[in-house]
Formats: C-alpha cells, structure tokens, sequence
C-alpha cells in the first residue's frame, strides 16, 4: 500500500474517491446515505480514516514477497510487514462541497523467511553477491482533497463498491507506468520507466460504515503488488519481477500493531507513532526517491560482471 501521488496512490486515492465514495463533511460520526455524493465521501473518509478531524488511524498488512523469471519456479524470497498511520482533516471546497485531505505515513520491512525478523543482508541467489536490504519509510504519503461535487457542482462522488448482505467490498486495481526517479532522462527513448501493478481488494461491514455511531469503519484490506526487482536488490538488468501478496486490516491502535513493528519503529523510526499534521504540504515519498536518499549518487555493483 504505498506511494500515494506520483507513484501510484493517486492512482488509487482517485479510485477510492471516486469508487468507494468519499470524506466527511463535519467532525464526529454522522450517519451516511451511500446514495448521496455527501454520504459518499463520508462513506470514503470512515474507510481511509475517521469523520473526526486529526484522530490517528492505523492500518497493517502482512504477507510474502516472492520472485518470477522465465524458466523458474517462483522463489519465496521474504516476508513481509506494513503499516500505515494516518489521519484526515475537512477541506471546505465551495461548490465542490466540503470533503477531506488524508495525510499519512509508512513503512514497510523485508523479514527473514525462516526468523521472521527484519533483514540487514540479504545473499542474491542469482549474483551470488550479499547486498544490504533498505526497507521502506515513506514520510510523508498524502492524498489531495476529495469532494462530493466538482468545480460546477455537478455530482462526483458516487458508491461503487458492491453489498452483499450486511458487508460490501471492493476492487481496486491500478496499474502504474510513470517517470523512474532512479533512471536519466530518456525513459521514453530507451526504456527505463517504473512499471507495476498494485491491486487491492477492501471489505467491512455495513454497520460500522453508516452507523452515525461510529466515527470510523472497520476494514479489511488485501494487497497484490506485481512490480520489476526491487533497486537494492542489484539485479543488474537480469529478466524477471517481484510480487508481493499480503492481507491485513485497520486496527484500533497503534499499541496493536504487530511485534516486530513496533521493535523496528522504536530502535529506527521512532516519529512513525504519530501521523503528519493535517496541514502537511511536504511532497510526497516514494520507495523510490526514499532509496535514491538512501544511496546519493548511486554506487558501482558490488556484483562486478556475475
């Protein structure tokens, strides 16, 4: 679930916004008619966050990161662990009606296979070289405002997720094909550009959707993101790309959060127990210009001609 913006999740903020159904225009819970544009973005802010304005709301997801080249069996390489800490504030928008600017923060750590713990090296099987493992720490990854009408005051927002019963979920594929922050600048000429897919599935319960007694619903979430070999991986051009499968939830607080999560944060991010403030207007990070800070400059192989 990262990147939001540029990279990817505005892709799917625009997909939430406009097919899940979006933001609240008050603080506090209120009760929330999906058939309307306003109960849509209400519908939208209690999935992404909270109906009260800078109340922190945490996600988490878990799962497998594996390989696939031509010829081989898929390769179980990691697993893995995510979070995300956010929040939302109303946005008065004028004819657009009032709707919800989410800000947040992530992380995501490549764990041990058979430890479960985060990696500080990893032994390339198909170099034969040991690399050193850069998990990611996006801070910030925001959305731009969602509102229940456009600029005319024409309905947008509408419900697009399907219920069945006392549930609903959703589908939310975004496929990503953008400016490579790691490349030059002839992409378009040469090849080079940053290709993946990112596809989610949401879930909950009606209930705590549009109950005007939550300010908040309770969510589900799964996770596919197919995508080329990670940079730090120094594949150096070899044929083949990532998937990550995973599955996970909103939870209560951050005190829930998984173990060895809450380890990492402490002993390596320990700002990532509170989101940004609501006004936060700091560009976006991606997993991408988060490595290129974390290598300036790039660096020779250590691979050699391998």
């Amino acid at each position: 679930m990262l990147e939001i913006v540029k990279s990817g999740r505005t892709a799917l903020a625009k997909t939430m916004a406009a097919a899940l159904v979006a933001g609240t225009a008050a603080t506090g819970a209120m009760a929330v008619d999906l058939s309307t544009p306003e109960g849509a973005i209400a519908a939208n802010r209690k999935i992404q966050c909270s109906t009260e304005d800078n109340k922190p709301i945490v996600y988490t997801w878990e799962g497998s990161v594996f390989s696939r080249r031509m010829g081989e069996a898929d390769q179980r390489m990691f697993g893995t662990v995510g979070m995300n800490i956010r929040t939302c504030v109303a946005v008065d928008g004028g004819n657009k009606g009032t709707g919800y600017r989410l800000v947040s923060k992530e992380i995501l750590l490549y764990l041990d296979p058979k430890t479960g713990e985060p990696m500080d090296k990893w032994n390339n099987p198909w170099t034969g070289t040991e690399v050193d493992v850069i998990h990611v720490a996006n801070d910030p990854v925001n959305q731009r405002p969602s509102f229940p009408y456009d600029e005319e005051g024409n309905p947008r927002a509408r419900w697009y997720a399907r219920n069945q019963g006392d549930s609903w979920f959703l589908t939310a594929p975004i496929p990503l094909f953008y400016h490579n922050e790691l490349g030059g600048e002839y992409q378009a000429y040469v090849g080079g550009a940053y290709h993946a897919t990112e596809l989610f599935n949401f879930m909950g319960d009606l209930e705590s959707l549009t109950s005007d007694d939550t300010d908040t619903a309770d969510v589900k979430v799964g996770w596919v993101r197919i995508s080329d070999w990670l940079p730090w991986m120094e594949m150096q051009g070899r044929e083949g790309i990532i998937y990550i499968h995973a599955a996970g939830q909103k939870v209560d607080s951050y005190d829930d959060l998984p173990d060895v999560m809450k380890r990492y944060i402490a002993e390596n991010e320990p700002t990532y127990t509170t989101p940004p403030p609501g006004d936060d207007d700091r560009p976006n990070e991606t997993s991408w210009t988060y490595f290129k800070k974390k290598v300036p400059g790039g660096k020779l192989p250590r691979g050699g001609h391998n």
